[in-house]
């Protein structure tokens, strides 16, 4: 198995409002789209992301009405503190403020118009 993308699939109520919160601040551009779907990309190493309106004919039944829930989306990144400022100016709410973990991680959060949480996280470097 050759593995060529990661692909996320999030089934939210308002699947435009989604898109265009990721397309505005994180940076993804629309692969394609139609009534109640998404494919949303960018062209670095994150993952491409397809939102599905919840209810829709495609998906399983016992998987249509259930919506992104205990779900964090995380993206690794560097210059965090230029990420959070850049987000705050945009006028997106940090749903988590920036902080340190014991371990070394650095890392803050969103949240989308439709609950999915978006986390950014960045490594402590090891102060010399």
């Amino acid at each position: 198995m050759q593995i060529t993308t990661t692909t996320l699939s999030f089934t939210v109520d308002d699947v435009a409002a989604s898109q265009k919160f990721l397309t505005a601040h994180l940076g993804y551009v629309e692969q394609a789209a139609a009534d109640g779907f998404a494919s949303l990309t960018r062209p670095d190493a994150a993952a491409d992301i397809v939102l599905l309106a919840r209810g829709t004919e495609v998906l399983p039944p016992e998987q249509r009405d259930r919506r992104a829930s205990g779900t964090i989306l995380a993206f690794t990144l560097t210059g965090i503190e230029a990420e959070e400022r850049r987000l705050r100016e945009e006028g997106v709410a940090i749903t988590m403020p920036l902080r340190e973990e014991p371990w070394g991680e650095r890392l803050f959060q969103v949240t989308d118009p439709n609950g999915l949480v978006i986390q950014f996280v960045e490594w402590a470097t090891e102060q010399s």
